[in-house]
Parts: structure tokens; sequence; C-alpha cells
């Protein structure tokens, strides 16, 4: 890449070559995910492949770009937008650990991880539409709260990043590692309630403890 981001072609076949690669970089990572293999994964020809993706870093990001921002428009997904804020908190840390435990989470860091030395754009790219769009999303979240004095934050986007990595306590780091494969339900019940407890000790208020 020279620096510059080519816009990306959205046509018809655009979904059908991106859920192609999702599933090729899944299986062989980054580097052995060849060309011929997405192409072939998609169900289209390398022309059409290059026609949309000009250069495979860039499918990449787009492929990671669009889970996550997925994820995190899940993650503050609710029912019901005025729930006492433990509950909310909790609602929103049960979707976050979903994403946090699943497999296209922790092959997509590891990824964004070995290539971001010689490919510092897919760290970049990963950061701004994994964790950094998840941090605007409860930071909205954390200012509609403290208007209504449920919560009371000076700085709502270091409280953002704080519960977001309240969430990583424990399973993430030993699934990153292969310690573990995937927590069971206590395991993953114990690290919410931990963060949410905490998380409101911090910045709760006499409303919220209600």
């Amino acid at each position: 890449m020279d620096g510059t981001t080519p816009e990306i072609k959205r046509g018809r076949k655009y979904d059908q070559v991106v859920g192609g690669a999702r599933k090729v970089f899944m299986a062989q990572g980054f580097e052995g995910a060849s060309v011929d293999l997405i192409a072939k994964e998609a169900g289209v020809s390398k022309a059409t492949l290059y026609s949309y993706f000009p250069d495979k870093r860039i499918l990449f990001v787009e492929v990671a770009k669009e889970e996550c921002a997925r994820q995190a428009d899940r993650a503050l997904e609710v029912g019901e937008t005025d729930l006492p804020v433990r509950e909310m908190l909790t609602q929103i840390a049960q979707k976050m650990m979903v994403f946090l435990t699943s497999e296209f989470a922790h092959r997509i860091f590891r990824i964004c991880v070995a290539e971001s030395d010689r490919f510092p754009e897919l760290g970049q790219e990963f950061f701004l539409s994994g964790p950094n769009l998840m941090v605007d999303r409860l930071s909205e979240y954390f200012h509609q709260a403290c208007a209504r004095g449920e919560l009371e934050i000076e700085d709502v986007r270091m409280a953002a990043m704080q519960f977001q990595e309240l969430m990583k306590a424990d399973l993430f780091i030993k699934m990153v590692f292969n310690i573990i494969d995937k927590p069971d339900p206590a395991e993953i019940e114990k690290v919410i309630n931990s963060a949410v407890d905490m998380f409101l000790a911090r910045y709760g208020t006499a409303q919220s403890a209600t």
C-alpha cells in the first residue's frame, strides 16, 4: 500500500467476496490466505476479486472492519433504552463477551498483531473499527446515563476504555495464548459481574444503587 486507501467497489458480488475471504483468513491466517484460495472460496474469478479489492490487505481490513462494526452495534442493541444502569451494563457486557470469546475475535487479534510490524495499517484499521468503535458506542451511552444521574463520570472515553478492558480480565488473555479453548458460562458470568461491580463502584451514583 502507498499510504492511501483506494475506494472500495461495492457491487453485487461484494458480500460474496468478503464472505469467502472471511472463511479463508480464519482458516489460513493472513499470510496463508492466497488470492487463489479466496477467489475459489468466494466462487468468483481472480479478475472479479481484484476489481473489488486490488490489495489483499485492503480485503483483510474490510473483513475485520465489517465484523467489528457489527459486534459493536450488537453490543448496544437492547430492547429497552431506559433499563436500570446495572442491567444495561450487564446486557452490554454479555454481548461484548460473545465477541471477545469468539474464534473470530482471537484469530483477527492474532493476525493483526503478527502483521502489524510489516503492515501497520492493519493494526491501525483494526483499532479504529474494533476497540475504538466500541469506545465510541459506550461513550454515547455513558453520556446519556450521566445526564440521567445514573453515572458520574468526568472522562467518558476513559471510562469506556476501562469498561472494555475489564471485560478482558482473565479469560481473554488465556484464550489468546491458548491456555484455554472456550470458557464455560460460569466463568464468563464471573467476569461480567465483577466488571459491572467494579465499574459501578467507581462511577455509580446513589441512583444506580437502587
